[in-house]
C-alpha cells in the first residue's frame, strides 16, 4: 500500500512536533529535525501537513466556543442601566475607534491566559473576538471595558450621558498603561 508520506515532506506528531521525511519503509517513517536529529515513527502516528492544518483549524473553532463560556463572559455584569450602557458603548465607538475591538481582543487574551492557552492569543481573529463581545449583554460589555480602563462600571456608564470631552478624558486616562499595547494592536490586520 502506498504511503501518504514522501521524501522531503513535512510530518507532524500528535503534539505538533515537525519533522522532515527522509524515507518510508513498510509502515515506518524515518524522519529528521531541522537540526539534523534522526528518528522514526510508525506511519499511523504521524500527520501530513494537510491533516495538521485541518486539526489546527478545528482547534481554533473550539477556542472561540470556550471564550464564550469562559469566566469573563459568564460573570454577572455590574448593576448598570442597559440603555445607558448601550449609549456609552456607542459613544466610545464614535470617540475612540478601535477601542471596543481592543477590549474584545484583550478580554479574549486574558481568558486564554486563565485557561493556560496564552500562547494561542497571537492567533486570535479580532473580528471573531468582536463578534463574541458584541453578542454579550450591554451591561457586561460595559463592565469589561471598565475593567480594561480601571474605572468603576457605574461611573463609566454615567459618563456616557455627559459630554464627549469627559468620556474622551476617561478613556485616555484609563488607557495610559495600555498605550503601547493599543498602538501595537492598531497595527494588526482585522481578520
Amino acid at each position: 500500500m502506498a504511503s501518504k508520506f514522501h521524501r522531503g515532506a513535512a510530518a507532524y506528531t500528535q503534539k505538533g512536533q515537525r519533522y522532515i521525511v527522509d524515507d518510508v519503509e513498510e509502515g515506518t517513517v524515518y524522519c529528521s529535525t531541522e537540526s539534523g536529529a534522526e528518528t522514526e515513527f510508525p506511519e499511523t502516528g504521524l500527520l501530513t501537513e494537510t491533516e495538521w492544518a485541518a486539526r489546527l483549524d478545528g482547534k481554533k473553532g473550539l477556542i472561540y466556543a470556550r471564550l464564550k463560556q469562559g469566566r469573563l463572559y459568564t460573570t454577572p455584569p455590574a448593576k448598570v442601566d442597559r440603555a445607558a450602557a448601550e449609549q456609552m458603548l456607542a459613544k466610545v465607538e464614535r470617540l475612540k475607534p478601535g477601542m471596543l475591538d481592543f477590549t474584545a481582543f484583550t478580554v479574549a487574551s486574558r481568558s486564554l491566559a486563565e485557561t493556560g492557552d496564552a500562547d494561542q492569543a497571537a492567533e486570535l481573529s479580532i473580528a471573531k473576538c468582536r463578534e463574541i463581545f458584541d453578542a454579550a449583554k450591554p451591561e457586561l460589555r460595559a463592565s469589561l471595558l471598565a475593567a480594561i480602563i480601571d474605572a468603576p462600571p457605574a461611573a463609566l456608564v454615567g459618563a456616557g450621558r455627559l459630554g464627549d470631552n469627559l468620556m474622551r478624558a476617561m478613556l485616555d486616562k484609563g488607557m495610559i498603561e495600555h498605550a503601547a499595547a493599543f498602538e501595537q494592536f492598531s497595527q494588526r490586520r482585522r481578520d
